[in-house]
């Protein structure tokens, strides 16, 4: 698969830390993204495959009779003006970029399995937005081994600041029963798509009874550098979720990030 990570040279910790209403502590990222063409175009590919894969676009497209940036755009890509269009694109953005986060910069393995099987370009994916896994060696489990579910929410329009940090924690805490569905939903695409030594993996992870694994729970807001207001995010309560004490919080902004998510997705259909 042609995935790439340098587009995660522009996430960068800046140091700043705030301070939930209740004492946790929120890292603040920047993504600090640059005109550079080949890593753009390398993040494009990266970015396509997750809704189709380039070995099979072909194949997808050939009965429509339209080139490839026009089955992108018209069938796979959520709308770029029709609502709610443009807000699908930047939660599905906001996904990826979460799970390349996960995956690149905090060596997690996951699985890019949600967005290939839409068959509604213009709506989100149902289940937890970002799952990854930590094995500690391949074919034993160990008690060492963990489970990453992050939930991500975006806010890069609009012209007031919204507690998006509050939403993805209150949204984090519902993963938990959706766990066993969406460990299913992964293996199951896995196994169509023939990846079986994958899909096998993530039997390690259904039956934490007899095989015990760490659980680690993420909430993810990405912010329009102007619409992020520090007040409002510190505003953020985690007491009532479930992990609390287990609960990463991130925030991630960035200058002009609706036109990068625009700019991606042209580049993406463009390119193919």
């Amino acid at each position: 698969m042609p995935w790439t990570s340098q587009h995660t040279k522009w996430l960068i910790d800046t140091g700043e830390r705030l301070k939930t209403a209740d004492g946790k502590e929120v890292e603040v990222w920047e993504f600090q993204h640059q005109n550079d063409k080949n890593v753009l175009s390398a993040w494009a590919t990266h970015f396509r495959n997750h809704y189709c894969f380039d070995s099979e676009i072909d194949y997808w497209r050939k009965g429509y009779k339209c080139s490839r940036s026009e089955y992108l755009d018209s069938i796979k890509f959520p709308d770029p003006k029709a609502a709610p269009g443009p807000s699908i694109r930047a939660g599905d953005f906001s996904e990826v970029l979460v799970a390349d986060f996960l995956e690149y910069l905090n060596a997690f393995w996951v699985p890019r399995t949600r967005y290939g099987d839409k068959t509604i370009r213009n709506e989100s994916t149902k289940g937890s937005d970002i799952i990854g896994f930590y094995i500690v060696k391949d074919g034993e489990a160990s008690s060492e081994d963990k489970l990453a579910i992050y939930e991500a929410k975006a806010q890069f329009s609009g012209k007031k600041p919204t507690a998006r940090l509050q939403d993805a924690v209150d949204g984090s805490a519902k993963d938990i029963s959706r766990k066993a569905e969406s460990l299913n939903a992964i293996k199951q695409r896995l196994h169509s798509r023939n990846e079986l030594d994958d899909a096998e993996k993530i039997e390690r992870f259904q039956n934490e009874v007899d095989h015990p694994y760490k659980e680690v729970y993420g909430a993810v807001a990405l912010f329009e550098n102007s619409l992020f207001d520090c007040h409002l995010e510190s505003s953020t309560n985690v007491s009532s979720h479930p992990y609390s004490g287990d609960l990463a919080l991130v925030v991630i902004k960035g200058e002009q990030m609706m036109k990068l998510v625009h700019n991606l997705y042209k580049r993406a259909a463009d390119e193919a």
